[in-house]
């Protein structure tokens, strides 16, 4: 039958796997490092998938494809959860990029409390981030050492609001921040860089990561830190 499916564009496609862990049907799969449409069944043509790709490789054809055999999905799905399968990316469900609106959390009473999340993206950790996603662009970029949040009570208002935020720990990671951190400023329009790092020496790595992508990036980025206390004071 000719019916609506996705199709993958290998050339565009990184192989970050977002696509695979938004689509519920689970009919994408990562192979040889690129995605695929792994079932023509499997795609109920709804294309959850398309607005998750940070490259804009995906788009919808109309073809000759075997119909959506919602039960042959349910089982598939079945089937994993009982052999404790994870996606078919290796990833998990909840990396999926996405935009967030900030907006006062409610009460049972239906008040507003008087802290509001600033959160205004998903994910966080530098280690799931897209390369690229629409919000990163024109964005004041925010690269936090995960324990600035905890350490500081006004994190929110003071650092994450009107910013989108990436988290890690240079001491815990055993990874190369400055890597990944260089792809998200050279491949996207980043207006400027606001580091805040712990006063304990091994934080200063984040301070450093930064430093290096910037550089690597070959962007003049302007940047700041701020460096927190562990009782909570902002020490420069």
């Amino acid at each position: 039958m000719i019916r609506r499916v996705i199709e993958i564009d290998e050339e565009k496609c990184n192989g970050c796997g977002i696509c695979a862990n938004a689509c519920h049907e689970g009919a994408i799969g990562i192979v040889d490092g690129k995605a695929k449409l792994m079932r023509d069944d499997y795609c109920d043509g709804l294309g959850d998938c398309l607005p998750s790709c940070p490259k804009n490789a995906i788009h919808f054809v109309e073809r000759e494809a075997a119909a959506y055999d919602e039960a042959a999905v349910k089982a598939n799905m079945a089937k994993k959860q009982n052999t404790g399968a994870g996606p078919v990316s290796g990833g998990c469900p909840g990396s999926m990029a996405r935009a967030i609106q900030p907006k006062a959390v409610q009460q049972q009473t239906g008040a507003p409390v008087e802290v509001a999340s600033q959160l205004r993206q998903w994910p966080v950790q530098i280690q799931l981030a897209p390369i690229m996603a629409p919000y990163f662009d024109g964005a004041d970029l925010l690269v936090a050492a995960d324990c600035t949040a905890y350490a500081y009570g006004n994190f929110h208002q003071d650092f994450l609001k009107d910013h989108m935020v990436l988290i890690g720990c240079t001491k815990l990671d055993d990874q190369d921040y400055s890597e990944k951190l260089t792809e998200i400023l050279a491949h996207n329009n980043i207006k400027s860089v606001t580091v805040t790092r712990m006063i304990v020496p091994c934080c200063g790595g984040m301070q450093y990561a930064v430093e290096q992508a910037i550089a690597k990036s070959g962007k003049d980025i302007p940047m700041k830190t701020v460096i927190i206390s562990t009782d909570g004071s902002i020490v420069s």
